[in-house]
Protein backbone atom coordinates (compact mmCIF):
# COMPACT_ATOMS: atom_id res chain seq x y z
CA UNK A 1 0.00 0.00 0.00
CA UNK A 2 2.99 2.32 0.22
CA UNK A 3 2.51 4.20 -3.04
CA UNK A 4 3.92 7.55 -4.05
CA UNK A 5 1.66 10.56 -3.76
CA UNK A 6 2.62 11.75 -7.26
CA UNK A 7 1.03 8.71 -8.94
CA UNK A 8 -2.22 10.05 -10.47
CA UNK A 9 -3.81 6.60 -11.00
CA UNK A 10 -3.42 5.23 -7.46
CA UNK A 11 -6.55 5.94 -5.43
CA UNK A 12 -8.14 4.23 -2.42
CA UNK A 13 -11.81 3.61 -3.22
CA UNK A 14 -13.06 2.04 0.01
CA UNK A 15 -11.45 0.86 3.21
CA UNK A 16 -12.73 -1.52 5.87
CA UNK A 17 -11.29 0.22 8.93
CA UNK A 18 -13.20 -1.98 11.37
CA UNK A 19 -11.63 -5.20 10.02
CA UNK A 20 -8.36 -4.87 11.92
CA UNK A 21 -10.28 -4.24 15.14
CA UNK A 22 -12.70 -7.17 14.75
CA UNK A 23 -10.27 -9.70 13.22
CA UNK A 24 -6.69 -10.85 13.70
CA UNK A 25 -5.34 -10.71 10.14
CA UNK A 26 -2.79 -13.45 9.46
CA UNK A 27 -1.99 -12.65 5.82
CA UNK A 28 -3.34 -10.55 3.00
CA UNK A 29 -3.69 -11.18 -0.73
CA UNK A 30 -4.25 -8.75 -3.58
CA UNK A 31 -6.85 -9.81 -6.12
CA UNK A 32 -8.62 -8.33 -9.13
CA UNK A 33 -12.35 -7.69 -9.39
CA UNK A 34 -14.65 -8.35 -12.34
CA UNK A 35 -16.66 -5.15 -12.75
CA UNK A 36 -19.08 -3.61 -15.19
CA UNK A 37 -18.38 -0.22 -16.78
CA UNK A 38 -20.90 1.71 -14.71
CA UNK A 39 -19.41 0.21 -11.52
CA UNK A 40 -15.93 1.46 -12.40
CA UNK A 41 -17.21 4.96 -13.13
CA UNK A 42 -19.15 5.01 -9.86
CA UNK A 43 -16.04 3.86 -7.96
CA UNK A 44 -13.96 6.62 -9.54
CA UNK A 45 -16.47 9.08 -8.03
CA UNK A 46 -16.03 7.38 -4.63
CA UNK A 47 -19.38 5.64 -4.37
CA UNK A 48 -18.58 2.27 -2.81
CA UNK A 49 -18.45 0.55 0.56
CA UNK A 50 -16.90 -2.76 1.67
CA UNK A 51 -17.52 -2.41 5.43
CA UNK A 52 -20.12 -5.16 5.77
CA UNK A 53 -18.89 -7.39 2.95
CA UNK A 54 -16.95 -10.65 2.98
CA UNK A 55 -15.33 -13.03 0.50
CA UNK A 56 -16.18 -16.69 0.00
CA UNK A 57 -15.05 -19.63 -2.12
CA UNK A 58 -17.95 -21.25 -4.03
CA UNK A 59 -17.57 -23.95 -6.72
CA UNK A 60 -13.87 -23.27 -7.15
CA UNK A 61 -14.32 -19.50 -7.59
CA UNK A 62 -13.73 -16.58 -5.23
CA UNK A 63 -16.64 -14.16 -4.72
CA UNK A 64 -17.07 -10.81 -2.98
CA UNK A 65 -20.47 -10.81 -1.28
CA UNK A 66 -22.54 -7.85 -0.05
CA UNK A 67 -20.25 -5.06 -1.24
CA UNK A 68 -21.99 -1.83 -2.22
CA UNK A 69 -21.31 0.17 -5.37
CA UNK A 70 -23.53 3.22 -5.79
CA UNK A 71 -25.56 3.48 -9.00
CA UNK A 72 -24.01 5.65 -11.70
CA UNK A 73 -26.51 8.34 -12.69
CA UNK A 74 -25.35 8.70 -16.32
CA UNK A 75 -25.72 4.95 -17.02
CA UNK A 76 -29.47 4.82 -17.48
CA UNK A 77 -30.07 1.64 -19.51
CA UNK A 78 -26.72 -0.07 -18.79
CA UNK A 79 -26.68 0.33 -15.02
CA UNK A 80 -25.65 -2.28 -12.47
CA UNK A 81 -27.10 -4.00 -9.44
CA UNK A 82 -25.81 -2.29 -6.29
CA UNK A 83 -25.16 -5.31 -4.04
CA UNK A 84 -24.47 -8.09 -6.53
CA UNK A 85 -21.86 -10.81 -6.00
CA UNK A 86 -18.64 -9.83 -7.75
CA UNK A 87 -16.12 -12.40 -8.91
CA UNK A 88 -12.58 -11.96 -7.58
CA UNK A 89 -9.58 -12.94 -9.67
CA UNK A 90 -6.72 -14.88 -8.09
CA UNK A 91 -4.38 -17.60 -9.28
CA UNK A 92 -5.30 -21.26 -8.73
CA UNK A 93 -2.53 -21.62 -6.17
CA UNK A 94 -3.81 -18.67 -4.13
CA UNK A 95 -7.40 -19.90 -4.48
CA UNK A 96 -6.52 -23.32 -3.08
CA UNK A 97 -4.64 -21.66 -0.22
CA UNK A 98 -7.69 -19.48 0.56
CA UNK A 99 -10.04 -22.45 0.37
CA UNK A 100 -7.87 -24.42 2.81
CA UNK A 101 -7.72 -21.43 5.17
CA UNK A 102 -11.51 -21.01 5.23
CA UNK A 103 -12.08 -24.72 5.75
CA UNK A 104 -10.05 -24.49 8.96
CA UNK A 105 -12.03 -23.57 12.05
CA UNK A 106 -12.70 -19.87 12.55
CA UNK A 107 -10.94 -18.45 9.48
CA UNK A 108 -12.73 -15.94 7.24
CA UNK A 109 -11.84 -13.84 4.21
CA UNK A 110 -12.26 -10.16 5.04
CA UNK A 111 -11.88 -7.39 2.44
CA UNK A 112 -9.48 -4.75 3.76
CA UNK A 113 -8.99 -2.14 1.03
CA UNK A 114 -10.41 -1.57 -2.45
CA UNK A 115 -8.26 0.66 -4.64
CA UNK A 116 -7.11 1.53 -8.15
CA UNK A 117 -3.48 0.48 -8.60
CA UNK A 118 -0.79 2.49 -10.41
CA UNK A 119 -2.11 1.24 -13.77
CA UNK A 120 -5.66 2.37 -12.93
CA UNK A 121 -7.00 -1.18 -12.46
CA UNK A 122 -9.42 -1.90 -9.59
CA UNK A 123 -7.91 -4.23 -6.97
CA UNK A 124 -9.05 -5.60 -3.63
CA UNK A 125 -6.84 -6.59 -0.73
CA UNK A 126 -8.31 -9.55 1.18
CA UNK A 127 -7.16 -10.62 4.62
CA UNK A 128 -7.22 -14.21 5.85
CA UNK A 129 -8.43 -13.55 9.37
CA UNK A 130 -9.58 -15.11 12.59
CA UNK A 131 -12.32 -13.40 14.62
CA UNK A 132 -11.24 -11.72 17.83
CA UNK A 133 -13.05 -12.23 21.09
CA UNK A 134 -14.01 -9.27 23.30
CA UNK A 135 -10.99 -9.86 25.56
CA UNK A 136 -8.62 -9.60 22.59
CA UNK A 137 -10.33 -6.39 21.42
CA UNK A 138 -9.90 -4.84 24.86
CA UNK A 139 -6.22 -5.86 24.92
CA UNK A 140 -5.69 -4.28 21.51
CA UNK A 141 -7.33 -1.01 22.51
CA UNK A 142 -5.39 -0.94 25.81
CA UNK A 143 -2.08 -1.40 23.94
CA UNK A 144 -3.03 1.33 21.48
CA UNK A 145 -3.93 3.72 24.33
CA UNK A 146 -0.69 2.94 26.16
CA UNK A 147 1.38 3.54 23.02
CA UNK A 148 -0.37 6.90 22.52
CA UNK A 149 0.25 7.87 26.13
CA UNK A 150 3.89 6.74 25.90
CA UNK A 151 4.44 8.82 22.74
CA UNK A 152 2.84 11.83 24.46
CA UNK A 153 5.12 11.47 27.50
CA UNK A 154 8.23 11.10 25.35
CA UNK A 155 7.23 14.18 23.35
CA UNK A 156 6.79 16.26 26.54
CA UNK A 157 10.08 15.13 28.12
CA UNK A 158 12.12 15.13 24.89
Amino acid sequence: MAQTKSDPNYKVIAENRRARFDYAIEEDIECGIMLEGSEVKSMRQGGSNIAESYATVDDGELWLVNSYVAPYAQAKTFGHEERRRRKLLVSRKELSKLWQATSRKGMTLVPLVMYFNHRGIAKLKIGVAKGKKNVDKRDTSAKRDWNRQKARLLKQNG
